[in-house]
């Protein structure tokens, strides 16, 4: 069991947002679902708690209530391996959400995500600052991430 899990609150969604995320990501699977019995609040048999893993990693969602929003302020961040995988969580992941900028997006669950390479992150780590002002350049104006557009600006003379 992993020390530190994230916790997500959802208005009445949960079960269907976990099942959605589920599907997205391989080793992934619900763990449990407890829910509502008569007399509770919510729905008679509606999922209240729900602990699953998102490619190995344990997460938790709740139905809440209203008053339970997200915001930009926490995202969960993907690293991707290649163009295919950012073109496919992207596609997904904005069916019914809204694209933000620099690989950010708010799926229609309103739970924001950031898809990107692993490779931006060995190009800001290895370059040299002036390959790095680039590569960020590059980003900036970017919505979903073009990993090619990246290694041009990386390897530009």
């Amino acid at each position: 069991m992993q020390k530190i899990t994230t916790f997500l609150a959802f208005d009445n969604q949960a079960e269907e947002a976990v099942n959605f995320y589920v599907s997205l990501f391989q080793n992934s699977r619900i763990l449990h679902v407890a829910r509502n019995d008569d007399g509770e609040d919510g729905q008679e048999g509606t999922a209240f708690h729900i602990t699953f893993e998102l490619d190995g990693q344990e997460f938790m969602a709740l139905n809440g209530g209203p008053y339970f929003t997200f915001s930009h302020a926490i995202s969960l961040f993907v690293r991707c391996d290649s163009q295919e995988e950012i073109d496919r969580l992207w596609g997904r992941l904005t069916d019914g959400g809204e694209e933000v900028q620099c690989g950010w997006l708010k799926d229609r669950f309103g739970v924001s995500w950031q898809i990107a390479p692993t490779e931006f992150e060995e190009m800001m780590r290895n370059g040299t600052p002036e390959q790095a002002k680039r590569v960020m350049d590059a980003l900036l104006e970017m919505v979903k991430i073009d990993i090619a557009t990246l290694r041009r600006a990386y390897e530009q003379a």
